[in-house]
């Protein structure tokens, strides 16, 4: 074959430092949603959906055949970081967390990761963000401890 191909779809997860809540106002959570997804587009791993509420974010992206998850990851926070602290003080102090969780989307899955990542503020009245994650990695089989979960 000549060509290199792929069709991986991951579904990306994580949170402001300490889950503070840097992304409560609505048009600035949508406006890093929309930035999340531009800087994804230019790593050519094109965004199916970019959603979440105050303290965390989800990426449903398809990831580029030359892009590996961790320098994808890395970029993403870099840039959105560097570019809220921008928007003003109140954003001086903005961190992600170190960590994140990424998991494989099926292409049978797309559709319906992509509104799960679409419905997060339907999702968070009734569900916090840690508990949240913690059904998402027993769901995918991934063993976890608790001490370096949080940060």
């Amino acid at each position: 074959m000549s060509q290199s191909l792929s069709a991986v779809h991951v579904h990306l997860v994580f949170s402001t430092k300490e889950r503070r809540a840097f992304l409560r106002h609505e048009g600035m959570r949508r406006e890093m949603h929309t930035y999340l997804g531009g800087v994804s587009r230019e790593l050519e791993c094109p965004p199916v959906q970019v959603g979440g509420v105050a303290d965390h974010v989800h990426v449903l992206a398809r990831l580029g055949r030359t892009m590996t998850q961790s320098d994808w990851v890395k970029e993403l926070k870099r840039a959105s970081s560097l570019w809220i602290k921008q928007k003003g003080a109140a954003y001086a102090g903005f961190q992600w967390q170190a960590g994140y969780a990424c998991f494989g989307v099926s292409q049978s899955n797309v559709a319906e990761v992509a509104e799960y990542v679409a419905n997060q503020e339907s999702k968070h009245g009734a569900m916090s963000f840690e508990v949240e994650l913690r059904a998402l990695l027993r769901k995918h089989e991934i063993e976890f401890d608790e001490r370096y979960l949080w940060d």
